[in-house]
This record gives structure tokens, C-alpha cells and sequence, in this order.
């Protein structure tokens, strides 16, 4: 059986003496994938992502939590702190939980400060536990 490449499928293959060889990094780049739309897939994942919503406290619950506070503060024990941290790219947010003894609380500046650990907002706090 003779097909149409027979008379050159056995010639070596050609080197060109004139160009250098295109390194294999090169080649690779060629058959590299193309964004037509730079960026628009980390925008749609962004606006994908979802954040909560913030919830107001009344002033009983928020006596209450000025109450536990107080507690914690005296007892010297470990907490958990729940508060909302808001989203620096859109609207909302997301509860989050600090958990460690508190240091002191800063009234300046409106921070309640735990001991190797984050510095929490107290207008931000939701809800305050003793941790067993």
C-alpha cells in the first residue's frame, strides 16, 4: 500500500542553519490558553462570593452584652467573641470568632483587646461566651 507522504517520510528531519532553536519554554507559550477578557473570571467569582448582612442589637441585648463584658473582664477567663467583620471589597460582611482571655478593653478607641489576638470593635460584637 503507497500512500501520498511516502517520498519524504523518511528524510530527516531539518535543522536550520540560519535560526536558533526556540527554547521548549517558547513553544510551550504557544499552545497556552487564551483570556479574551483578562480579569472577568476573578469578577464573576467575586460577585459570586456572598456576605451577610449586619444585625442591629437592641439596647436591652446590647446591656447585656455590656454586662458580659464586664464579667469576663473581672474573671480573667477565656472568651469567644462573636463579632461582624465587614467586607472590604462590597456590602456585608461575615460573623467571625475571636476566642482568648481579654487584655483590657480600650474606650478611646472603642477596641476590646484579647491577649495574643486580635483587636475586636465593640460596636461589631454579637454575642460573648465563656469558653469551658
Amino acid at each position: 500500500m503507497r500512500g501520498p507522504y511516502d517520498d519524504i517520510i523518511s528524510l530527516p528531519h531539518h535543522v536550520s542553519d540560519h535560526r536558533p532553536k526556540m527554547p521548549m519554554l517558547d513553544r510551550a507559550a504557544q499552545f497556552a490558553p487564551f483570556a479574551a477578557l483578562n480579569g472577568y473570571t476573578a469578577a464573576i467569582r467575586e460577585t459570586e462570593r456572598l456576605t451577610g448582612e449586619r444585625i442591629e442589637l437592641t439596647e436591652e441585648e446590647k446591656g447585656l452584652l455590656n454586662g458580659k463584658l464586664s464579667d469576663a473582664l473581672a474573671d480573667g477567663q477565656p472568651v469567644s467573641i462573636t463579632y461582624f467583620r465587614p467586607d472590604e471589597r462590597k456590602a456585608g460582611g461575615a460573623y467571625v470568632t475571636a476566642v482568648g482571655r481579654i487584655k483590657r478593653v480600650d474606650t478611646l478607641n472603642g477596641l476590646v483587646l484579647l491577649v495574643g489576638g486580635p483587636s475586636v470593635p465593640i460596636q461589631e460584637i454579637a454575642d460573648i461566651r465563656p469558653v469551658e
